[in-house]
């Protein structure tokens, strides 16, 4: 009998142990479909950072760093120079990202460091308490903003892709999503394009994925799921950002 689904060969035997209805998982798998297809598992490194993230060097059969609070883009730099030959890359939350780690993503983009960020963007310190992150929503509330967040204080939810997207050092930005199986698929090609991206050496890629944290939402997993494209969504535009390749950004909110 033919076998037509079952485990990529790059993700471990360990099970996953993130919350139901996570999308860090789905992320895991297909970062690690996409590894196997392009037969790269061999010269792949991979960045651990820190927050819900941290758990990723468990589940994949290649090597992982485990870098300090946002500073995998900085060691994931320090990786591609040194073994240009790898396919770096890190995975990321929005805490870890856009927050502390704000200053090594825009630098590694700028120079157009040849690595991969996989950003996971849920809106919230997932693993932390639920603590209010770059990302949370206007009005949403959070362990630390109980009353729901407000614009004046606190800002605004930072928009990563169009933050980066006038940077002449990246190559490839793409928001997608991972609520529905139209939307994962999506999300798959869009981890591809970046992969090999970096493969033809175009410079720097990141994959925004927005994601449901039912746990720090505080809603079920079939709540959240509407939740992110209801409300996620909305805010943040999914869509291609930057493509050096296609003659102009395609999806790039207004």
């Amino acid at each position: 009998m033919k076998k037509v689904f079952g485990k990529p060969e790059s993700l471990s035997d360990k099970p996953f142990t993130y919350c139901p209805g996570c999308g860090h998982s789905i992320i895991h798998r297909l970062t690690a479909e996409v590894i196997d297809e392009l037969g790269v598992m061999p010269r792949c490194i991979g960045i651990a950072s820190v927050g819900c993230s941290v758990f990723s060097d468990d589940y994949f059969r290649f090597d992982f760093i485990q870098a300090a609070h946002g500073r995998a883009p900085a060691v994931a730099t320090g990786v591609k120079r040194v073994k240009p030959e790898c396919v770096v890359f890190t995975h990321q939350g929005d805490g870890d990202l856009a927050s502390i780690g704000c200053a090594e993503m825009i630098y590694s983009a700028n120079r157009g460091e040849g690595i991969t960020i996989l950003f996971v963007n849920n809106g919230i310190y997932g693993m932390t308490g639920g603590q209010m992150a770059p990302t949370t929503l206007i009005g949403m509330k959070t362990t630390t903003s109980p009353l729901g967040r407000q614009a004046e204080g606190t800002g605004y939810p930072l928009r990563v892709c169009e933050l980066l997207s006038g940077l002449r050092g990246v190559a490839y930005l793409e928001r997608t999503a991972v609520n529905s199986p139209q939307n994962v698929i999506k999300a798959k090609r869009a981890i591809k394009r970046a992969f090999e991206y970096q493969l033809e050496g175009l410079g720097f890629t990141l994959v925004e994925m927005v994601s449901q944290c039912p746990t720090g939402w505080g809603k079920t997993p079939t709540d959240a799921v509407e939740w992110l494209d209801k409300e996620m969504n909305t805010y943040f535009p999914l869509g291609v950002y930057r493509d050096i390749k296609a003659e102009e950004p395609q999806g790039v909110a207004k």
